[in-house]
């Protein structure tokens, strides 16, 4: 039985996981996105400090579990990413969490930034756990072409949200510039 498995319609791709239950605020963003594209993904709580056997357990077992990629957040010291990228060959995604222990983030940001090499962590920015969820699915969709299609939507959607406030805020501020594209 895979213990880290919630309930889905198929194996999970992406596991989302964090140091600790005040890290879910941040890192729901990244499930919320998978939920968006219909990807299935697992998420739990795994501590590098405090649940060593349950991280090097996670991490190793990842890839025989069927996941793809791994979103891991932490705070403060930052060490589950980088940790759970030594014990895998699966891409691993680093959330830096601006943590209550933290020192503005920046020693969460610089722990998962600062990997030595060999040992790479995809990092985003503080608290991104969104970008975490896009860039994992990007990976996905590397080789799913309806996954691919989904996300050429979503792009498309964002370009057309900002296009869409190119007229309204010119109505309040002179500007002669327009692209050749905005038509």
């Amino acid at each position: 039985m895979n213990k880290y498995k919630t309930p889905l319609n198929a194996p999970p791709k992406i596991g989302i996981i964090m140091g600790s239950q005040s890290d879910l605020p941040i890192m729901r963003q990244a499930a919320e996105l998978c939920d968006e594209f219909g990807v299935d993904y697992e998420l739990t709580i795994v501590s590098a400090h405090r649940t060593p056997e349950r991280m090097m357990d996670y991490a190793k077992t990842a890839q025989a579990r069927g996941l793809q990629v791994i979103i891991a957040g932490a705070g403060g010291a930052a060490h589950l990413p980088g940790m759970v990228a030594s014990m895998t060959t699966l891409p691993v995604i680093g959330v830096p969490i601006h943590s209550s222990n933290s020192i503005d983030g920046w020693d969460s940001i610089l722990s998962i930034l600062q990997m030595p090499n060999g040992i790479p962590v995809a990092t985003v920015a503080l608290d991104a756990a969104k970008n975490a969820g896009i860039l994992a699915i990007r990976i996905l969709s590397a080789s799913d072409a309806e996954l691919s299609q989904k996300m050429s939507t979503y792009n498309q959607a964002m370009k057309d949200k900002v296009l869409s406030t190119v007229d309204e805020v010119a109505s309040e501020h002179a500007c002669e510039y327009r692209h050749h594209n905005d038509d």
